[in-house]
């Protein structure tokens, strides 16, 4: 399949512009998108994909459901975890991973591009069943 990687240049915010914009120029629809963002309410490591629903809080997504008027269309979001207390949230998810953190950004990272590519060779669906469970060993939210 081709697959075009659009990475918006604008401030995050206002990234529904960009997306709307590729959308057009390769005359495809929300659907066809798979917009792959961060995401405090998960885990450092962690990865949800979902094939449409709400903003979640996230600003980006906010964005390109206000300028697209839909929430039908995918997006793999890859845990960063919630800021510690005391710090900003817009200032935490623009600071670099701490150097203990990154073992486990790299094994996000390879299991991201594993989820997309399994995603592309047969359907959201499966990719949620197969990638959104909870690794083995890890507590739920709250426990």
């Amino acid at each position: 399949r081709e697959v075009e990687l659009v990475l918006p240049l604008t401030y995050m915010n206002t990234s529904g512009r960009a997306v709307a914009d590729a959308l057009r120029s390769g005359d495809r629809e929300p659907h066809d998108l798979l917009v792959v963002c961060d995401d405090v309410n998960l885990p450092l490591g962690r990865l949800r994909l979902r094939a449409d629903g709400s903003d979640g809080g996230h600003n980006g997504l906010a964005s390109i459901i206000s300028v697209l008027g839909t929430e039908r269309f995918a997006r793999l979001r890859l845990g960063v975890g919630g800021a510690p207390q005391g710090v900003d949230l817009a200032d935490y998810v623009l600071e670099p991973f701490e150097p203990r953190e990154l073992e486990d950004v790299e094994e996000m990272m390879r299991r991201g591009v594993e989820a997309l590519e399994f995603l592309l060779a047969r359907g959201i669906e499966s990719a949620m069943n197969e990638y959104n469970r909870r690794p083995a060993g890890e507590e739920p939210a709250g426990a």
